[in-house]
């Protein structure tokens, strides 16, 4: 079983939260949704960055 700081997903959520706390405060769940819903369709357009998760020196050690 892999730590939670050495595995991708672990980063992506970290950068969804990262980009959720940048943003003016939300106050529905709706607009929550919303929110991470449009980060994550930037994401899909933004391969280079997902791959970036695996990259991260403690994700490679851990494979």
């Amino acid at each position: 079983m892999n730590s939670p700081q050495l595995n991708p997903e672990e980063r992506l959520n970290a950068d969804l939260k990262l980009e959720m706390g940048k943003r003016l405060p939300v106050r529905t769940m709706a607009k929550l949704r919303a929110a991470a819903s449009e980060h994550m369709a930037m994401l899909e357009q933004s391969p280079e960055r997902v791959m970036a998760y695996f990259q991260d020196q403690r994700v490679r050690y851990a494979a």
